[in-house]
């Protein structure tokens, strides 16, 4: 080996080392540098992990929440329904009573009602022949009252219209006991659900 061989081998080698040594450098860096970012990206998943916890669980309380209102309205729209049967069930009893105790109801009614005496009652078609005539000669005797059996009749299901020149007091038993309801509701309420 001559001169020029050994000195290009020299340079070779030293070229080799620094190059290894280039090399060994950035390699250590690069493992620096991953090293940095995925001990950044475990700390970034550990916090989506947290967030993404912390959301799930704010949506399993929300959806738990409006399940329990749901529960809660529907509870109450049965209850409402139950009541609103009630009232239709006391309006059904009101209309089927016995002939002689519902034209003693409407009789009393007819007395309580009445603020002249001397109004027109108008029933419907099917009490008007049944007890019309029987309610009014009842009132008129008990209350010492003079009201008049109108020829006229309404669309009622019971009770009847009391009418007075252009006055009409309405006394059909759903109007009655649609304003009963408003008063005694919430009793009703208590009676059903206590």
């Amino acid at each position: 080996m001559n001169g020029i061989e050994r000195i290009t081998q020299r340079i070779g080698a030293e070229a080799q080392a620094e190059i290894d040594r280039v090399l060994g450098e950035a390699r250590a860096e690069a493992e620096k540098i991953a090293a940095r970012y995925k001990a950044q990206a475990d700390a970034e998943a550990a916090d989506l992990d947290a967030k993404n916890k912390k959301a799930a669980a704010e949506r399993e309380e929300r959806l738990a929440g409006t399940a329990q209102m749901e529960a809660r309205k529907a509870a109450l729209a049965a209850k409402q329904e139950m009541v609103e049967k009630a009232y239709g069930l006391a309006l059904q009893k009101l209309c089927s009573l016995p002939e002689e105790k519902y034209t003693a109801v409407l009789a009393e009614l007819l007395i309580q009602a009445s603020s002249t005496g001397k109004e027109e009652v108008v029933f419907s078609d099917k009490d008007r022949r049944k007890v019309g005539k029987a309610a009014v000669e009842k009132a008129n005797k008990d209350g010492g009252k003079k009201l008049t059996l109108s020829g006229e009749t309404r669309s009622i299901q019971g009770g009847f219209i009391l009418r007075s020149e252009n006055v009409e007091v309405n006394c059909a038993f759903d109007t009655l006991v649609r304003l009963q309801k408003a008063e005694t509701a919430g009793e009703v309420v208590k009676k059903l659900f206590s």
